[in-house]
């Protein structure tokens, strides 16, 4: 089953390891044509905001870890919020843990932006459930 790639993609965790192998996956996938891939959600908020009014450089997916230190996915979700309609209504937010934390969870996944919440790490099954949901 062929699908048409997503241009842009962004992973958001602390974890090299984890972003290496959901980078790999996304690209062997051929998930999506570009992915930025953000150590921090501070570094994600930036590249945001830097980018706001550049649609070409929002990503339609955001992977997002819950547990990262300073900017978690909580308050990412929190300042993901204040952005512009256009950059809110582009981006669709997957949460991507190893959290099993079921309070987190239920918190999480009841954001307005947040679409899905998948386990670690993420497989081929898992982007093809996503592609076949955004269709």
């Amino acid at each position: 089953m062929t699908h048409k790639s997503i241009d842009l993609v962004m992973l958001v965790d602390d974890n090299d390891t984890d972003n290496f192998i959901s980078r790999r996956i996304i690209e062997i996938t051929k998930f999506a044509t570009r992915v930025e891939v953000k150590n921090s959600g501070q570094d994600a908020l930036e590249y945001l905001k830097s980018n706001e009014n550049n649609p070409d450089n929002i990503p339609t997916i955001i992977f997002l870890d819950i547990n990262m230190p300073v900017v978690d996915g909580f308050i990412f979700l929190y300042e993901f919020d204040k952005f512009n309609e256009r950059v809110k209504n582009k981006c669709k937010i997957i949460i991507l843990s190893s959290s099993d934390n079921k309070r987190d969870i239920d918190k999480i996944v009841n954001d307005n932006h947040v679409i899905r919440f998948i386990t670690k790490p993420l497989t081929e099954i898992a982007l093809d459930e996503i592609r076949i949901s955004s269709n």
